[in-house]
């Protein structure tokens, strides 16, 4: 019962973000009280929000994809050196998207047209950190995610290294996983419920060749995962024998494929041990992962809500604001 309860009350404060924050004193009283403020660019630049939304709808009528890449863009920034939009300067000998962690990241030139459309309308006001994330935002709810309120007003940083990127493997193990969640303040039910991002998107199969041919050194695939779906992936990834092969794409989620839309059927594939990622199948190894996993899978609604919370929580990572970063002029480069 301990555990039910555990599990129930982050999803009860989540039903009610999404109920309430039609206002904005309903979403200051749902989340955490933030370092950022509602609607930060009210009085510099009104539209801000707007011109951000009309861009990104562009490009997605054009590009699904580009939700999961803005996702990723966003776990990418924040989870290295806080939410400061490191991860899209190119400056330095090696910027923090060029770690290996990092390959295969995308968005950068949606963001760059933003970033120009704002600044030929409000110079010099507008961070690019900002822009990140309420890209990503109305992206995610283009592709079914639900809204979810933005506070403003994040400086972007000025220096960027791959030598400080942390990122785990998508190998690890749930513990593992779970105490780098909580290295960055987030909880057993932020990591079940950002994990489920991975209903879009792809990967590449060289981050997924070990389960399918040598798990942990053993000579034969993951055991957990269904034989017939074991199979499928060997078609699309075969085993990676010689320098220089090529490194195939897969959908993380076969049910959302190429429509990327945000589906419950991430977590009902966990459940029939379909999962693409180790990661993604080791929510069923713990006890309160499995239970939460369960309950994503019986209601997607719930898991819509715990969206919502968990992208607000990770939003706060370490920001920069005040006197701290900058409003760079190039969400590439640095102002200096």
């Amino acid at each position: 019962m301990g555990r039910l309860m555990y599990v129930a009350f982050p999803l009860i404060i989540a039903f009610a973000v999404l109920s309430l924050c039609h206002g904005v004193a309903a979403a200051a009283a749902t989340y955490p009280k933030p370092k950022l403020q509602w609607h930060y660019y009210h009085n510099t630049c009104r539209d801000a929000e707007v011109y951000v939304r009309h861009q990104v709808k562009i490009h997605w009528d054009q590009d699904k994809s580009i939700t999961a890449k803005l996702l990723r863009l966003v776990y990418s920034d924040c989870f290295v050196n806080g939410c400061d939009a490191s991860i899209l300067l190119d400056e330095g000998p090696n910027p923090e998207k060029r770690a290996p962690q990092n390959r295969g990241l995308g968005g950068f030139v949606l963001i760059d047209r933003i970033k120009t459309v704002l600044e030929s309308r409000c110079p010099g006001i507008v961070s690019c950190a900002d822009i990140l994330h309420l890209a990503a935002r109305d992206a995610a709810k283009m592709a079914g995610a639900p809204g979810y309120p933005i506070f403003t007003g994040r400086k972007d940083g000025m220096k960027s290294d791959a030598a400080s990127v942390d990122l785990p493997s998508p190998s690890i193990s749930w513990q593992e996983s779970l105490a780098y969640f909580k290295s960055k303040g987030l909880n057993v039910l932020d990591m079940t419920t950002l994990l489920g991002a991975h209903t879009l998107g792809q990967t590449h199969c060289s981050y997924i060749v070990d389960r399918l041919y040598n798990y942990n050194g053993t000579g034969n695939s993951d055991p957990s995962m269904d034989a017939t779906f074991r199979d499928t992936l060997r078609g699309l990834c075969p085993p990676r024998t010689k320098k220089g092969q090529s490194d195939p794409l897969v959908y993380l989620n076969p049910d959302s494929g190429k429509n990327y839309i945000f589906r419950e059927s991430y977590y009902k594939r966990i459940l029939r041990n379909e999962a693409v990622l180790g990661i993604d199948q080791q929510l069923l190894f713990g006890d309160d992962t499995k239970e939460i996993t369960e309950e994503f899978a019986a209601g997607f609604e719930d898991f819509r809500r715990s969206f919502a919370q968990s992208m607000f929580k990770m939003g706060n990572i370490k920001v920069l604001t005040g006197n701290q970063g900058e409003i760079r002029r190039s969400c590439r480069h640095t102002n200096k």
